[in-house]
């Protein structure tokens, strides 16, 4: 049975950023810094609450009678809890039989074109594990992106303002940096294990050093482009935070309403309509709340059973990261116009350039990870490499501007500018032939 490792990597980086946030808050406090300190406890309180909300739904406590597990959760201890459990199995697995086992049909990577079918026996032990492991994944993805990067991008932003760094604020900072990244990666390997549930998938470490250089660089750059943008253009920056965000949480219900697909009643029987539309709008605010800092390796889609697209799309991969680098480039360059004394010691020309050399280094890390370390592209229909090639040349056809003039009508004018030609050539043989005298004249022209 493998060791819970990721369980307790969420749980102590969850507590260590609600402390260090904790502690953060109480020295705004003490300083009068009132508007920080009352950020700085919201990003950290509102995913903690989600947290909970998301590991009673996956052990579906509602339906189950557990008021003790109930109150802790409402305590904010829930994760302590559930980690503490998830020990207790781990090491007491194995001292009984068990009496009930179900079986599973896993299909291994193909080799040579054959992909074998192999069962397993999974006990109830080992069951309960890969559930605890399910939602502690869920749990680092919603602290990450909900909590850690707006967390992150706020306490840069009041370090450049006050012009100061302390040792509590980069230790917080550094916090939340890892918190991001663990989340990203987690969200990596949760669309792997969704998208190819049927085969057994295993993570080489190559895969996830490759994810982590991917999430660090893009996470990264992009959090100190918009404290950046920010710190010059305070009044535009509430646009371009909301564009981004709005943009992708309505774009699942779009797809959805244009697909004209019923309403999705399978996510859990024990929700009605209206509780079943509340998880469906989290689950786009997390789905927005990725995408305003990194890609989402997962692609909902509302209309299928699993709220999941299954399908490796490189067009919208592509288009993505190219937008993304678009307006990290425009956001820089409005930074650079209206700079301030503040950024008079700073080589602004430079810093630029390594930002975006920075996010070309995520891009880079990300094509390699996809192109070699991915532990299923050999179920791909296409390699990276091909698919943004494709991709490159759509954009480029549809880019390229149209002919003047149609083809056809060129040649329907040389084939008559050929025909009179020819004419005024048999014409003038003709009149050689007879001794017209004006052959020596044409023939000297």
């Amino acid at each position: 049975m493998k060791f819970p490792g990721s369980v307790l990597v969420s749980l102590l980086l969850f507590l260590a950023e609600t402390g260090a946030a904790l502690y953060l808050g109480s020295t705004y406090r003490s300083a009068g810094d009132r508007i920080w300190q009352a950020l700085t406890l919201l990003f950290a309180l509102l995913p903690c609450v989600l947290v909970q909300l998301n590991l009673v739904f996956i052990h579906r406590d509602l339906s189950r009678d557990r008021p003790l597990v109930l109150l802790l959760h409402i305590l904010q201890l829930g994760p302590v809890v559930r980690c503490v459990e998830v020990f207790y199995i781990y090491f007491h697995a194995g001292r009984f039989e068990e009496p009930y086992v179900s079986i599973t049909k896993k299909r291994q990577m193909p080799k040579d074109g054959h992909s074998d079918e192999v069962e397993k026996e999974v006990g109830q032990a080992e069951g309960k594990l890969f559930t605890h492991r399910s939602a502690f994944s869920r749990a680092s993805v919603i602290q990450a992106f909900l909590g850690s990067a707006p967390q992150l991008t706020l306490q840069l932003y009041i370090c450049v303002l006050q012009q100061e760094i302390t040792a509590a604020r980069s230790i917080f900072m550094v916090l939340s940096l890892l918190s991001i990244v663990y989340g990203a990666l987690r969200c990596n390997i949760l669309a792997i294990k969704i998208k190819y549930d049927d085969y057994d998938v295993s993570v080489k470490p190559a895969a996830y050093l490759c994810i982590f250089l991917w999430r660090s660089f893009e996470i990264a750059t992009r959090v100190v482009v918009l404290v950046l943008f920010s710190s010059v253009l305070q009044i535009w920056v509430l646009p371009v935070v909301l564009l981004n965000f709005f943009g992708f949480f309505f774009y699942p219900w779009i797809l959805f309403w244009q697909s004209k697909s019923p309403f999705p009643e399978n996510i859990e029987k024990a929700l009605s309509r209206v509780g079943t539309t509340i998880v469906l709008c989290l689950l786009t605010f997390l789905y927005a709340g990725i995408n305003m800092f990194c890609w989402s390796a997962v692609q909902l889609k509302l209309d299928d059973p699993d709220l999941i697209n299954k399908s490796q799309n490189w067009y919208r991969l592509a288009v993505y990261y190219m937008l993304r680098f678009i307006e990290n480039a425009f956001l820089l360059l409005l930074w650079y116009i209206y700079k301030t004394d503040f950024y008079l010691y700073v080589c602004a020309p430079l810093l630029v350039l390594q930002l975006l050399i920075g996010y070309c280094m995520a891009i880079l890390f990300m094509l390699v990870f996809y192109q070699f370390c991915h532990p299923c592209k050999k179920l791909f229909s296409s390699s990276v490499s091909e698919g943004l090639l494709s991709c490159f040349k759509y954009l480029c056809f549809a880019c390229k501007p149209p002919k003047a003039t149609k083809p056809l009508d060129k040649a329907g004018l040389k084939s008559s500018d050929g025909t009179d030609d020819d004419a005024q050539g048999s014409y003038k043989t003709n009149e050689s032939q007879n001794g017209n005298p004006r052959q020596s004249v044409s023939s000297s022209a």
